[in-house]
């Protein structure tokens, strides 16, 4: 149904900004009068159904709704409705708080599909590139219960834990890919504007240079003609990375291959673990169905070989195996991990230990990735010093010589 951006004034003469769906400009303008609002200005806005025949990346470049203005507004709902607000009331609270934007946008058309009777999960289910099938089905648990304003905030602390993981480790690698950036730059600089213009010097001495100058002449003539392959080989590294990974074989590859990488896999393969029990944790918790929940997490994750082992547990399940042995049967689980697991089930706590396998992983992730950090750090500091070291060795050895040759 196509869906109408309107400015229109109340019976109070104040003026009211919103989205309408409606079947024809003519629909809209009854529609609205039938509220008791008197349109100044109606225009088309891009329907949902447009929005989802665009491509993902267009829909991130149009909405630009960032996942964590997502959970604030889910907090602000679930506030709103536990201090007795009825949904459509607190919805208008929330729009009129809110700045003229993307997500604005989302949540006026969500409105709307409340005033016509749609459930908050199914209104959530049409706006799909902003409420992850997560949400919807929490919500949708939560609304049959009786408790939607409990899911909502158990969605909130959810989506925060989610968002202060993410942020945990963007900020702990941060000052190392800097000091990778500064140092990468100083090594630039000094290979292809400072020691060309010392080593010149040398080569018109027309005498035997020690081999440290040598070696640093060589690497600094190769930089200076070929500098362009570096940018090149990254520039193929990528393609071929876009290439592989929009295959099944090469995206399999690729995410085996990440798990394996030296200091960070481990990281990695926790925080796959991390979110794959959060989140089926969080799901059972608020009610959802075990198969159903199993669904959803495998549309959540993005590695392939956890999809596989999602795939097989949910198979497995679905033809009455508990989940501990499907588990146990995947390298990709500990064994730590799995016996938390039976023990979930043998005492009917499964939600419970899949939050505790959680927690565990991002206790895990944090002290790794302070150990990485403390490590990383004074290694590229070492390695950009002894760089700069045997520049300045190079470059003094040939002075020494001189400053002898005009003495004697």
């Amino acid at each position: 149904m196509p869906v109408y951006e309107y400015t229109a004034l109340d019976i109070k003469g104040k003026e009211k900004n919103g989205y309408i769906n409606a079947d024809s400009h003519k629909a809209a303008l009854q529609k609205l009068r039938t509220q008791s609002l008197y349109p100044r200005q109606l225009q088309a806005a891009d329907s949902e159904q447009v929005v989802r025949q665009r491509s993902k990346w267009w829909q991130l470049r149009i909405s630009r709704i960032n996942p964590g203005d997502v959970v604030i507004t889910v907090r602000q709902l679930s506030t709103l409705l536990s201090a007795g607000l009825p949904l459509a009331t607190a919805l208008d609270s929330m729009l009129n708080q809110m700045e003229k934007g993307a997500l604005y946008k989302v949540m006026a058309q969500i409105r709307e599909r409340i005033n016509e009777g749609y459930s908050l999960a199914a209104a959530m289910e049409e706006q799909s590139h902003v409420f992850p099938s997560t949400f919807t089905a929490m919500i949708k648990a939560g609304e049959s219960s009786g408790t939607l304003e409990l899911v909502l905030e158990r969605l909130a602390d959810f989506g925060e834990q989610q968002q202060a993981l993410k942020r945990q480790v963007i900020s702990s690698l941060a000052y190392p890919a800097l000091i990778l950036l500064v140092s990468l730059g100083v090594i630039f600089f000094l290979m292809s504007y400072v020691v060309p213009k010392v080593s010149q010097i040398f080569l018109d001495f027309d005498k035997a240079l020690p081999l440290p100058t040598l070696i640093l002449i060589k690497t600094s003539g190769f930089i200076q003609q070929f500098w362009w392959i570096f940018p090149l080989i990254l520039i193929i590294m990528f393609f071929l990375g876009r290439k592989m990974l929009s295959t099944p074989r090469g995206k399999k590859y690729i995410d085996s291959k990440l798990l394996q990488l030296p200091l960070f896999g481990t990281i990695i393969h926790s925080i796959l673990i991390s979110r794959f029990s959060h989140t089926l944790g969080t799901l059972l918790k608020n009610e959802v169905s075990l198969l159903q929940s199993l669904n959803i997490v495998r549309n959540v994750v993005p590695n392939t070989l956890l999809q596989e082992a999602v795939d097989k547990i949910y198979k497995e399940v679905s033809e009455g195996s508990n989940v501990s042995k499907p588990l146990s049967q995947s390298p990709i689980f500990s064994h730590t991990t799995v016996q938390l697991i039976a023990a979930g089930e043998q005492s009917g706590q499964l939600d419970e230990m899949f939050l505790k396998v959680a927690q565990d992983s991002e206790n895990y992730i944090t002290n790794r990735l302070s150990m990485l950090t403390a490590l990383l750090e004074p290694i590229m500091i070492l390695v950009l010093g002894g760089i700069v070291g045997f520049v300045v060795l190079a470059v003094l050895l040939p002075i020494f010589d001189m400053s002898q040759l005009v003495q004697n």
